[in-house]
């Protein structure tokens, strides 16, 4: 037996212990925690927007991974601290530090999200550096530190007319699983946030990717739930809004019903999302049910005098945002996923009780189209109750319960299987064969399914593909039976065709859990199987290949095996390395053409005046309410406005004609104005410009990315050459300038850059069989199992659920029973379409 004495015992400080386990102030090291690195400093601006301090805020993701927060607040303070240290420094460096913890209105903080006083600090602990800015006292100071120890003094290093706080970090590597941010989560966050607090203005920056966002809305939640429901068939125009405050809480709640069968509640408090809800959801679930129950009975909508509606049935197609801002919050950890505060129940529900009762009395016929909604859900949630009998697994050990397609595997514990769900009867058959028994599953899906978006759960539950796939998974669906501790299989994958019917399926899918089992998506269950694109073979050698970009960098390589090119300005052939360098870059050369053709521009004339004529005609963004293109100096556009408001603001046809006054240029405010601002910052173009510069270093010129017909200008350094061969005065007749020389002596010749990379594809394949798969049929089994089953070799794609708001604006605008969004998705995106299958299956 081991001693245990005192010797054993450890205290951390509170650096050491954050370091140590992070996992206690930001819930893990992963993806969340990550993030929840950037939302901590957020969430302090936002306290300040709440004090009446803070109107705007800038986040930007640079090409580091590293991250600038700015805000215009008072700034943090700088003097001294009773310490002897500076408060910035006091604040960065020690746990619990902070002026949130009394709600002292003479600061401003009677109500903030972040009462501990340990998120900014944390941040400095787990980054690998942070800088800190504060404009205060119309200066401005600076400290930095390094692994959250401060490596500088505070100083004052300029003056500032202004006030606020600029945070610039570096996550460490060391802590975290990856550094790698996403604009998409980001971008959720901070929307809720913009929802809100209305008129602060907050904006998402990434220069990885060039792309932004602005989120600003004066309308607060009215807004957010106007935005949820832009694609839905709604019940009545407005949404219900309520605000009130009571004990020192104050509520907020918007409300708006649609023709829709699913429910979206967002509950935050104080601008905190509590994904796991809390009293102040449960106080507003309580008071919907009794008001629209009451309201129901006493008007004899429903029928016998015991009758009454479930929650279930009033909430279903309900979009609400309820918001509650409380002095001393008590969350569920410093990731404040829950609202414990008890009196908040009581508070919320009473003041949804008093305002919901009485706009119901006021808007009689919203209230009868709501509850006889409500009734045909209750009608509906009964059918679906039998009919989720047909799916429920009795018991654990009753396998003769499953269905008869289900290949089961042998493996019990859900944490070592999976199972794949197979497109089509022949290719579930395939599977079968290529998998392994001991551990995955196999459950072949017959027929496309059925769209959850345009049908209720009953309807849903009778389709017999659906029904099979519960059964299957074990975990039951709808709020009162779904059980992810009853799943089966650890994985959930997808597996589809390559074609236009696979990729129909996989939505399908795709929605149905997104609707009916969102945990399996949040707890990373459900994944998407990769089959690959191509088969390249000779002889007996083989590669599969996933896509088109891999493809071509397989050909390269093969053509590179056995052949070197060289360019008549230069006297001796390319490298191995320089070869493979150009061709990468007239490869990035032209997928930035692809992008600005995306964005409606036309490249080749931009590319022609700005980097081969150097004229450079200027080029304009012109936004407008319904969206935003480009056009160059001198052609007409025509101004895009909002449909109801056509008529009194309809403007002729205008020309970008030089603007003298462009800088000065601002964004208005209203949807239906039109801003025209220069367009110089495109990343594309930065992109294309770092591109020829490493080109000209290998005498490779714009004009060589696009003509073949260059004259004598590119005999110049060849003509100085003392030995000239018959070949050579032949190639100059012809107008060459890269000559390809293989192995086996045969030579090919190409006049531009983009001739010699078709040419180099073209070698590459001499000799080689290439098969496009287009179906998962197509294979044999252990083709099959090498590249899309084999756990060792295959690639799965996780499926998460990043950015909640975008998703649904997804699934509704795809699935919807609304055409005309539809329609419009298809119109703006229809240029940006990589892989359109024409042939189909």
């Amino acid at each position: 037996m081991s001693d245990y004495t005192a010797k054993d015992i450890q205290a951390l400080e509170g650096w050491e212990a954050v370091r140590k386990r992070p996992s206690m102030y930001i819930a893990n090291t992963s993806t969340e925690g990550l993030h929840q690195l950037v939302t901590e400093l957020v969430d302090n601006s936002i306290d300040e927007a709440i004090a009446g301090y803070c109107t705007e805020i800038n986040v930007i993701i640079h090409p580091d991974n590293s991250v600038t927060e700015i805000d215009d607040g008072r700034g943090i303070p700088v003097d001294k601290h009773e310490s002897g240290r500076s408060a910035l420094e006091v604040i960065m460096t020690e746990l619990h530090s902070g002026g949130k913890f009394d709600g002292k209105s003479s600061i401003g903080y009677k109500v903030a999200g972040g009462l501990h006083g340990v998120g900014l600090t944390v941040v400095n602990f787990l980054s690998e550096w942070f800088q800190v800015e504060v404009r205060r006292n119309g200066n401005i100071y600076r400290q930095k530190y390094e692994f959250g120890r401060p490596v500088t003094e505070v100083k004052v290093v300029g003056k500032s007319s202004g006030n606020g706080t600029t945070n610039n970090f570096l996550p460490d590597k060391t802590i975290f699983e990856g550094i790698e941010f996403s604009f998409d989560m980001l971008s959720n966050r901070l929307r809720e946030l913009s929802f809100l607090n209305k008129g602060v203005k907050i904006s998402l920056t990434d220069e990885r990717t060039g792309k932004d966002r602005v989120f600003h809305y004066d309308g607060g939640i009215v807004s957010f739930v106007q935005l949820l429901n832009q694609n839905k068939n709604i019940l009545h125009n407005n949404p219900i809004y309520i605000q009130k405050e009571r004990d020192n809480v104050q509520v907020e709640v918007a409300l708006q019903f649609t023709d829709d069968y699913s429910e979206q509640v967002f509950c935050y408090a104080n601008n905190i999302n509590t994904h796991n809800g809390g009293t102040h959801l449960t106080g507003f679930r309580s008071a919907l049910t009794r008001v629209f129950n009451d309201y129901a009975k006493n008007r004899g909508l429903l029928k016998g005098s015991d009758a009454s509606l479930q929650g279930d049935d009033i909430r279903e197609g309900l979009t609400a945002v309820v918001s509650v801002k409380v002095p001393e919050p008590q969350f569920g950890g410093q990731t404040k996923d829950k609202l414990g505060n008890r009196e908040v129940q009581g508070i919320v529900e009473s003041v949804v009780n008093e305002e919901l009762s009485t706009y119901l009395e006021e808007n009689p016929s919203v209230a009868k189209n709501i509850v006889l909604k409500s009734v045909l859900a209750a009608q509906a949630r009964e059918a679906a109750r039998k009919a989720r009998e047909l799916t429920r697994r009795k018991g654990a050990l009753e396998d003769a319960d499953l269905p008869e397609t289900l290949a089961d595997c042998s493996e019990k514990s859900p944490e070592n299987s999976e199972i794949f769900l197979v497109e089509g009867i022949s290719a579930g058959g395939l599977a079968k064969q290529a998998r392994d028994r001991r551990f995955q599953a196999i459950l072949p899906m017959k027929g496309k399914g059925i769209n959850v978006e345009k049908w209720r759960l009953d309807k849903v539950l009778a389709n017999a593909t659906i029904r099979t796939l519960i059964t299957a998974l074990g975990t039951g669906i709808g709020l009162d039976d779904f059980d992810l501790a009853k799943l089966r299989y650890g994985k959930v994958i997808i597996m589809a065709d390559a074609d236009v019917d696979g990729a129909h399926i996989r939505t399908l899918l795709l929605a149905f859990f997104y609707r009916h089992m969102p945990e399996l998506i949040q707890k990373g269950h459900l994944y998407v199987a990769q089959p690959p694109l191509y088969r390249v073979y000779k002889g007996r050698k083989e590669k599969y290949i996933d896509n088109e970009h891999e493809m071509n960098k397989h050909l390269l390589a093969l053509a590179f095996e056995n052949t070197s090119i060289s360019n008549v300005r230069c006297e001796r052939p390319y490298t191995d390395l320089q070869a493979h360098q150009i061709i990468e870059n007239i490869s990035a050369f032209d997928e930035q053409l692809m992008n600005l053709r995306r964005r409606g521009i036309d490249a080749d004339r931009l590319f022609k005046d700005w980097f081969v004529d150097s004229i450079a005609t200027p080029l304009y963004r012109v936004k407008t309410g319904m969206g935003e293109y480009y056009r160059f100096e001198g052609e007409q556009f025509e101004v895009e406005i909002e449909p109801e408001k056509e008529e009194e603001t309809k403007e002729e046809p205008e020309q970008l004609d030089m603007l003298e006054e462009k800088d000065d240029i601002e964004k208005p405010e209203k949807e239906n104005e039109v801003i025209v601002e220069e367009a110089t910052d495109l990343p594309e173009i930065k992109e294309i410009k770092q591109i020829l510069e490493k080109l000209s270093k290998r005498e490779i010129t714009p004009q060589d990315m696009i003509d073949s017909n260059n004259g004598k200008e590119k005999w110049e350094k060849w003509e100085e050459w003392e030995d000239e061969t018959p070949e050579d005065k032949k190639e100059k007749e012809e107008d060459v300038l890269f000559k390809m020389e293989e192995k086996d002596g045969s030579i090919n010749t190409a006049s531009s850059a983009r001739e010699l990379f078709e040419k180099i594809l073209e070698i590459g394949k001499h000799g080689i069989n290439v098969q496009r798969y287009k179906g998962l049929s197509e294979m044999n089994s252990e083709q099959l199992r090498v590249t899309t089953m084999d756990p060792v070799v295959r690639t799965l794609i996780q499926i998460k659920l990043e950015d909640v708001v975008e998703a649904d604006l997804m699934f509704t605008t795809l699935m919807g029973s609304k055409v005309e969004p539809r329609r419009e998705f298809i119109e703006k995106f229809a240029l940006q379409v990589t892989n359109l299958d024409i042939y189909g299956s």
